[in-house]
């Protein structure tokens, strides 16, 4: 997918709309990606608001603020992560669509495929490692070195559960190169 680029003969992206059983869960997980998404806007707004605020407080008012920054990360942290399967799901992720261009169409299908579960393969393992990770935080009671010390379950949760979707996002995408007729 390209923004304001034109490729001549790139193809065009579009979202992908099966039958079945794998189109039932494609509307599933469109209903939960749109409901991550208003998360993740939502908390990119109170990123932004807290930033604000911590530039009035500090120099108008000379009032320190300690907790703004975990504020902030956390809230990006969670918008980043939560819509990673939404921009999955339009096929938004970075691609090289000049190679797309000049493949035949069985051979790119082919190369769709492959990457497709090279990063189903990737996405998984740091999917596993982001719940390991929150695991950890969570038993051993682990927060941020600050003195508003916010739980690290915070982060990894909203890392682990972003995670967790795009790698249901991927293997839907799989399951309907394969499964999936299209409508």
């Amino acid at each position: 997918m390209n923004h304001g680029v034109d490729v001549a003969g790139a193809p065009e992206a579009s979202v992908e709309v099966h039958a079945g059983p794998i189109g039932l869960l494609d509307r599933a997980m469109a209903g939960v990606n749109k409901l991550t998404t208003l998360f993740g806007m939502i908390a990119l707004l109170v990123a932004a608001l807290v930033l604000t605020y911590s530039v009035f407080s500090r120099y108008l008012f000379k009032s320190a603020t300690d907790w703004q920054d975990e504020v902030a990360v956390f809230c990006i942290v969670g918008a980043v992560f939560l819509a990673g399967a939404w921009v999955q799901a339009q096929r938004g992720h970075i691609g090289i669509e000049a190679v797309a261009s000049i493949l035949p169409a069985s051979i790119n299908r082919v190369r769709t495929v492959v990457v497709d579960f090279m990063t189903l393969a990737f996405c998984a393992f740091f999917s596993w490692k982001s719940w390991t990770l929150f695991h950890e935080a969570w038993v051993d009671n682990m927060t941020t070195s600050s003195t508003f010390s916010p739980p690290l379950t915070i982060p990894y949760g909203l890392m682990a559960l972003g995670m967790t979707l795009l790698v249901v996002q991927i293997a839907l995408q799989i399951a309907g190169h394969f499964f999936g007729r299209r409508r």
